[in-house]
């Protein structure tokens, strides 16, 4: 097995990388719910992993991001998100690490209040080049405009995809899959499940490229927090395969490898439910960490609802991969939901 490890690990140690985040992001127990609820709950702390004070999974994506834009000469960053999006934020505080100029075009989900809140404040804080427009077709033509016109000019532009969700960034949750089985590893523990929230695909295809090559046994749960097209699967199946490609691997996938959960982002994207808002309170009065109402609450009343409902047989052993995103308590009402009842 640590063959495998050290395999995988020379492989993406080929690649190109800039360093962001601080590794590897801790992986604790979680005590008291572990008692409460009769199974072995972990916590993987993305939201731990640097460089400001509010990171999550996108710092693992834009190490490699911006690694192969600035191997390619590029000088502005241009990338895509609804106006509270966590990547979006992310992306302009590592564009500003290295000197890139980030570019932001994002979508009302939210209508975004007169006062900016959350990650749209730190976006502005952070000097970023803000379009906000009303969809994602609109998003996309005006990127491509403003690309036209910076080369033009004699720039080079790096684009990344809403997420960071491409081969070169899921290289990052490949990376991750491996640091977090090294941590089992070393403390000696089985995971059976892996719960996390999927997005636009890109950590999720990640994730399963490192099982896939690790040969690991841990079953990947992927809450969906937002509705998806009846393609999803395919595109995940088919990135994944693409990130593997780029440490010249042939392995394939199906959906035998994909287990995604859409039965909690209900009533929508952005838009809190009971259930989120309660998983939300229970680890904060338990544990004292937070989530956030758009990614983890979701997933993590996913992973609640299968304990309780016995899908997750009690004496298991359950890693909750913690995004981050909680900067979004902060956002518009709409996001944060009701909490002075």
């Amino acid at each position: 097995m640590m063959e495998n490890f050290n395999q995988l690990r020379r492989n993406l140690n080929k690649l190109a990388k800039v360093q962001l985040g601080f590794y590897p992001t801790p992986c604790h127990r979680l005590d008291r719910l572990s008692k409460r609820l009769g199974v072995e709950i972990y916590l993987k702390r993305e939201d731990l992993s640097g460089f400001t004070p509010f990171g999550g999974n996108k710092i693992r994506k834009l190490e490699y991001l911006l690694g192969d834009a600035l191997e390619r000469g590029c000088d502005h960053v241009i990338t895509f998100g609804a106006t509270q999006s966590n990547h979006a934020m992310q992306t302009v505080a590592a564009c500003r690490k290295y000197g890139l100029t980030p570019i932001l075009f994002l979508r009302r989900v939210v209508t975004p209040d007169s006062e900016l809140r959350a990650n749209l404040l730190i976006d502005a804080i952070m000097g970023a080049e803000i379009h906000i427009v009303d969809s994602r077709e609109e998003a996309e033509a005006a990127a491509k405009i403003r690309v036209q016109g910076l080369e033009e000019a004699g720039h080079t532009c790096y684009v990344i995809p809403s997420g960071g969700a491409s081969p070169v960034g899921s290289m990052g949750f490949m990376d991750a899959f491996l640091e977090l089985s090294e941590q089992l590893l070393q403390s000696n523990i089985k995971a059976d499940y892996l719960f996390h929230a999927t997005g636009s695909g890109g950590t999720l295809s990640g994730l399963l490229a490192g099982k896939k090559i690790l040969d690991a046994s841990t079953k990947i749960v992927s809450v969906a927090v937002g509705s998806k097209d009846a393609e999803y699967s395919s595109k995940v199946l088919q990135l994944s395969t693409d990130t593997l490609k780029r440490i010249g691997s042939d392995v394939s996938l199906t959906e035998e490898d994909l287990a995604i959960d859409h039965g909690f982002y209900l009533p929508g994207y952005e838009i809190p439910n009971e259930e989120s808002s309660a998983a939300i309170r229970l680890l904060a009065e338990t544990e004292g960490i937070l989530l956030d109402p758009v990614y983890t609450g979701k997933a993590f009343s996913g992973l609640l609802h299968g304990i309780q409902s016995g899908k997750i047989p009690k004496g298991s052993t359950v890693v909750f991969l913690h995004t981050g995103g909680s900067l979004a308590l902060f956002a518009e009402k709409e996001i944060v939901g009701e909490w002075l009842t």
